[in-house]
């Protein structure tokens, strides 16, 4: 009768990559892949995740700097999100 909606998330904070990867993998299985943008996923009973890098918001903070508008660029091409990459978008 009632269903999950992206109006609720649960959201876990990651430090490394490797727990990034583990919860991603852990939290998607058998979820839907559609349902996978900028960190957010589905799991199996569809309830909405946001697996984040801790250091994001500091990549992200300034809108008006070039190097967080190409992080901002960088996490709206990912899925699950790749520490390193969004490291290298803002370094440039």
């Amino acid at each position: 009768m009632f269903t999950f909606n992206e109006a609720i998330s649960l959201q876990v904070y990651c430090d490394t990559q490797e727990e990034v990867d583990h919860y991603w993998q852990k939290l998607s299985q058998g979820g839907d892949p559609k349902a996978q943008q900028c960190g957010w996923l589905k799991d199996k009973y569809g309830v909405s995740w946001q697996v984040v890098p801790k250091v994001l918001p500091d990549l992200i903070k300034d809108p008006d700097s070039a190097e967080s508008q190409r992080a901002m660029e960088a996490v709206l091409r990912m899925k699950k999100f790749d520490i390193a990459e969004l490291q290298r978008a803002y370094a440039g």
